[in-house]
């Protein structure tokens, strides 16, 4: 496996819509695995194929705290939502910074498997809030979009700032 590089806000290739998935074959389970891979040693409970550079609607997920719930969403597609949940979200494209989001608080999605099954999920809480997050990534989407625009220009200057910062300190 490999672990893959996560690509930062304001990257403008976060910014693009992913295209539905046409095969799943074991090139796409290798990517799903090194997905899985990134996404635990980040750490974090969810990543986007776009947050890694690869412009597919596909997803993976774990909320438990030991690594025992994982989920592959290939072309998901909220079917219904409900409810509303107000939850602290960060993101490893936005490194560093929490916010209030207002979600669904329960969903129900169909979606492809890792084997290319149709299946439907019907969840709530923090995966609901999850998936939702990282369905919002394939369409191009981030948390901060959810913020005010000040909060957002904030946020952005302050990670190109650390940005140079590092790069400086790299030389």
């Amino acid at each position: 496996m490999t672990k893959l590089m996560i690509l930062e806000f304001p990257d403008p290739r976060l910014r693009i819509k992913a295209a539905p998935v046409e095969h799943v074959d074991d090139k796409l389970r290798r990517l799903i695995d090194d997905m899985f891979e990134t996404m635990y040693e980040a750490p974090g409970i969810g990543l986007a194929a776009t947050q890694v550079d690869v412009h597919q609607r596909l997803l993976v997920t774990d909320v438990s705290s030991d690594r025992s719930a994982p989920h592959v969403l290939i072309n998901p597609i909220i079917l219904e939502k409900d409810g509303v949940a107000v939850t602290e979200e960060g993101c490893l494209s936005v490194p560093g910074y929490y916010e209030e989001v207002e979600r669904a608080n329960h969903i129900r999605v169909s979606f492809l498997d890792r084997d290319g099954e149709s299946s439907e999920l019907d969840v709530e809480g923090l995966l609901a809030v999850c998936i939702q997050h990282e369905i919002d990534h394939l369409d191009g989407k981030l948390f901060v979009d959810y913020l005010s625009e000040a909060k957002r220009g904030r946020i952005r200057k302050k990670l190109e700032k650390e940005r140079r910062h590092q790069a400086s300190a790299a030389l």
